[in-house]
């Protein structure tokens, strides 16, 4: 279960975001001052900090620079300051979002679910792509597009354009084809692959394009010819 820490000296706020935030799943540890929010925070323990800014013996602002120095976990800071140099201090001491009182649970929560989404799309590995002019191939999704149209493909007749995309002006025997994509010990001849490059071509001709093409190198193979770049 996630866990989330609130920090506010207000029983009756705390009190409803810990309903709102365990109705959606949360595990909620709360605190009442700023030493106990650092004393908290600092543990690891939590996924995501909701912290207020005047708080007891500590105030926000400083125990969000503190952890900041050691975690990288989401702290949204709530305040009833809503003045523009408020806001801009809670966000340059690393908050990841800043809610103004008076505010709904729900927004708070909305709020949360936001800046960990944010947070997980910045931190997804990004996908490799092989582009061949209008042709872009997304590698780790197995996808092919031409000017930006899917073609729906299988995996072989993916696994054939990849090889001779990736290897561009390199003419590939039959053989080597059938040897790099079927395996050595598959009992089939050489029509395999032209009966895949029959349908391949079929299905790329879909979505007209002059920049490129997979040429048939006669009594040798195939090759891909046309122009690249690789991100």
């Amino acid at each position: 279960m996630r866990k989330m820490l609130i920090a506010d000296d207000n029983q009756a706020i705390i009190d409803i975001l810990t309903a709102f935030a365990t109705k959606d799943g949360w595990q909620v540890t709360a605190v009442n001052d700023g030493d106990a929010a650092l004393a908290a925070g600092r543990t690891g323990r939590f996924d995501v900090i909701l912290l207020d800014v005047m708080l007891p013996k500590r105030d926000g602002f400083s125990v969000c620079r503190a952890l900041r120095t050691a975690l990288d976990v989401p702290i949204l800071m709530i305040t009833a300051r809503g003045e523009d140099y408020d806001r801009i201090m809670g966000l340059d001491t690393g908050a990841d979002d800043y809610i103004v009182k008076p505010f709904s649970a729900a927004e708070v929560m909305a709020r949360v679910r936001a800046v960990l989404r944010r947070l997980e799309r910045s931190a997804a590995p990004a996908t490799r792509t092989l582009v061949r002019g209008s042709l872009t191939l997304l590698l780790d999704e197995e996808r092919a597009l031409i000017a930006g149209h899917a073609i729906i493909l299988t995996k072989k007749e993916f696994d054939i354009l990849c090889l001779l995309a990736e290897n561009k002006s390199r003419v590939f025997s039959r053989d080597h084809l059938l040897e790099s994509l079927w395996g050595y010990d598959y009992e089939g001849d050489t029509r395999t692959v032209d009966t895949h490059i029959k349908r391949l071509r079929a299905k790329l001709a879909k979505v007209p394009h002059s920049d490129w093409e997979l040429r048939t190198v006669w009594g040798v193979g195939y090759r891909f010819q046309g122009d690249a770049h690789k991100g």
